[in-house]
This record gives C-alpha cells, sequence and structure tokens, in this order.
C-alpha cells in the first residue's frame, strides 16, 4: 500500500497525560561517543538513579538493538545512518509514552546526530561522552579495538572509521577526568531540571 493512503492514528491519551500521570516530563537522553568512551555505563548508572526517584526510564543500547530491531545492517556508513534513524524513530514513540529514555550509541556522523534531534526536538539531549581513543582502548575489556587494529573488524569507529565530534552537545563529559559516579552526578544536575514537571 502508498503511504498516501496511510492514515495517522490519532491517541486518546496524549503525551502531557502520560508525563502528568508519571511526575516528570518525557525526554531523549543521547549518549554519543567512541566505543568504551563510557556511554553504556553512565546511562546504565545514571537510569538507576532516576529510577530510583521514580522516574519512568528505559536504556537503549547499540549492542542490544543490533542483535534484534537492526539485526540485519551492517557497518558501512549508509547502514549505520539508517541504524540511527530506526533508533530515532522508536525513540520518538518512547517519548510520546511519557519515559526518560537513555540512548547510548557511537552515532559517529554529526548529520546523523542533528536528524535525530531534528526528529526528537525538545525531547533531545545530547551528551558527548568525551575519552581520547587511547584511553578507550586502554579499557576495552573485549579486545575489539586490537582486532581493529589487526584487520579482522572492519569499519571500527576511531580506527578505520571517523567520528565526528559533536560540534555543540548539551553536555560535555571527559571521562578521562571524572569518575562514573562524578559524570553522573554532573548530568544529573544538568538534566534534572528539564524533565520536571512544570508547577
Amino acid at each position: 500500500m502508498e503511504r498516501a493512503h496511510l492514515t495517522e492514528h490519532e491517541y486518546k491519551i496524549t503525551r502531557s497525560d502520560r508525563e502528568s500521570s508519571n511526575g516528570h516530563k518525557a525526554a531523549c537522553l543521547w549518549f554519543t561517543g567512541l566505543s568504551c568512551s563510557g556511554k553504556s555505563t553512565l546511562a546504565n548508572y545514571i537510569e538507576q538513579e532516576l529510577f530510583s526517584r521514580g522516574i519512568k526510564t528505559f536504556v537503549l543500547d547499540g549492542d542490544n538493538i543490533r542483535k534484534g530491531l537492526n539485526n540485519g545492517l551492517t557497518f558501512t556508513e549508509e547502514d549505520r545512518k539508517e541504524n540511527l534513524r530506526r533508533i530515532g524513530e522508536v525513540t520518538k514513540l518512547m517519548c510520546e509514552a511519557g519515559l526518560v529514555v537513555l540512548a547510548a550509541f557511537i552515532s559517529p556522523f554529526e548529520s546523523s546526530r542533528q536528524s535525530v534531534r531534528a526528529l526528537l526536538g525538545n525531547f533531545y539531549i545530547e551528551i558527548f561522552v568525551d575519552a581520547p581513543v587511547e584511553v578507550c582502548e586502554q579499557r576495552d575489556i573485549k579486545g575489539l579495538y586490537k582486532k581493529a587494529k589487526n584487520g579482522e573488524i572492519a569499519n571500527f569507529t576511531g580506527i578505520s572509521a571517523p567520528f565526528e565530534r559533536p560540534l555543540s552537545p548539551d553536555i560535555h563529559i571527559e571521562t578521562s577526568k571524572y569518575s562514573i559516579e562524578q559524570s553522573a552526578n554532573l548530568i544529573l544536575e544538568k538534566i534534572l531540571p528539564k524533565i520536571k514537571l512544570d508547577n
């Protein structure tokens, strides 16, 4: 069936209704950075802190999405962009459901991140998890950087594929200078006021 024949369904329960019920605003915390920079670790730590405060959350992680929803995509530039397009659409639905979504993805291209920002609008909070590639290599317990340098993994970001540093992230955290707890607390200080419902 052609798109021209599609009709968007109108929901009786709105996002505002769901936010009021949850007691907080919806948001997307988009963690971008090199592999082993600390994205997933931070996302999971922050989710626990938010959850303990009664905030409705969900973590979307790169490896998990690749094993399910996007298991047919490769790591070419074109497929990476499609990977993020799909994730952006899923994230938008979850935000419309009133959740705080913590999305941890390398997302190496500025154009893809800007497309997700345009799709999500005010939901989107970009967090650049910044660590030098040398530090990421030291943290790499899976040995992915070594395999990439040996030619065993193609299109590996930071080695054989580029990472475009965010031009204007909402939050910039240098995880080589701060512990996970310190980094998480700095992020929480900035995002908690953003998801608080207006009185």
